[in-house]
């Protein structure tokens, strides 16, 4: 985990990188950031918005065919998941592969064929209903736009504005740079609730641009203030705009959200939890990065350890991290229950 605020640094890490072999977590490990990645699209759509080359308001008919409803719902929808697409991540189309197959490799496409096949939910903007089918097709958005991959976009509009020389996009490779810290999961079909699943090498392609993302701490730290003010990244009145999009004091806007006064995104797939936020009024970033996605706690839905004792509220690792470090700050989170 680490901490930046204006008087310093601090970072620290804690438990074992390795059970197995007694490997202790060390500062500076990759891990995957999971829908982190989003913020990171979300990002590119604001800057090509910035430079003219698509609006916010343009229908994603325009850049992808055969969407339903996709003559009504904007990219602005997509971004703040008011679309009414349906998440490819909760259809057992998707699920019995991958947790059956972990080495599978979706593309893009297939992907967008399963959200495809269970829209609409509701008529565009009626709701608020997290979907990475929304986040998969604003990356075909980006490619289309560039004309290049998805991962030149955000190397040559994030990565290298930021000098993200630790934030990776793996595409259809299982490796992560070293030094890594492996990932345990109660996912899959072969995950028990006394031995989770070693999901390090699980292929991430899944994921794509609602998911797939590689990174460090160091880059977190810097990437999270980024993200929440704009430098580096965007224009003050075009950040403005995004901030602008998250409804009320606490919600979802363009690819992140606000709780308590800290901006920013959690992301999690098999293996590994991370959160990452920044907080204005203190000008304080906070990252927490976990090689586990067990949630522990008093969970009605959520897998969690044999011996949990269940004797706290449901939540997933970083997120339950993150909130005792924000209370230590002064400036509490209160993350919405997790089941």
């Amino acid at each position: 985990m680490g901490v930046r605020t204006p008087q310093g640094t601090w970072i620290a890490a804690y438990g074992k990188a390795d059970p197995k072999a007694g490997t202790p977590m060390k500062a500076g490990m990759h891990t995957r950031i999971g829908s982190i990645t989003k913020t990171f699209t979300g990002t590119v759509i604001m800057r090509l918005a910035q430079d003219h080359q698509l609006s916010l308001d343009d229908p994603i008919d325009k850049y992808v065919p055969g969407v339903p409803n996709g003559k009504t719902i904007n990219l602005r929808q997509l971004a703040n998941m008011t679309s009414g697409v349906a998440s490819y991540t909760r259809s057992t189309k998707f699920t019995d592969t991958y947790f059956a197959k972990p080495e599978t490799v979706f593309t893009p496409d297939q992907l967008l064929k399963v959200g495809i096949s269970e829209s609409p939910l509701f008529p565009p903007g009626a709701q608020f209903d997290y979907s990475n089918t929304n986040t998969v097709l604003l990356g075909m958005v980006i490619e289309k736009v560039t004309r290049r991959p998805v991962e030149a976009a955000f190397e040559a509009l994030v990565f290298k504005p930021l000098k993200l020389n630790n934030t990776s996009w793996p595409g259809k490779s299982t490796a992560i740079p070293a030094p890594y810290a492996m990932g345990f999961t109660p996912q899959g079909n072969a995950a028990k609730p006394d031995a989770p699943s070693n999901a390090t090498h699980w292929n991430p392609a899944w994921g794509w641009t609602a998911g797939e993302l590689i990174s460090n701490i160091d880059d977190l730290l810097i990437y999270g203030r980024a993200l929440g003010t704009g430098q580096g990244l965007l224009k003050p009145e075009i950040q403005k705009e995004r901030l602008e999009s998250i409804p009320g004091a606490a919600g979802y806007g363009i690819a992140f959200g606000c709780i308590d006064g800290w901006v920013g995104h959690t992301g999690e797939l098999p293996g590994y939890n991370t959160a990452l936020y920044y907080h204005a009024a203190s000008d304080t970033t906070v990252a927490v990065q976990t090689n586990s996605d067990i949630a522990s706690g008093d969970c009605p839905e959520s897998p969690t350890l044999t011996d949990d004792p269940r004797d706290s509220a449901c939540s997933s690792p970083a997120t339950r991290i993150f909130a005792a470090v924000t209370e230590a700050l002064g400036h509490k989170f209160t993350p919405i229950p997790a089941r």
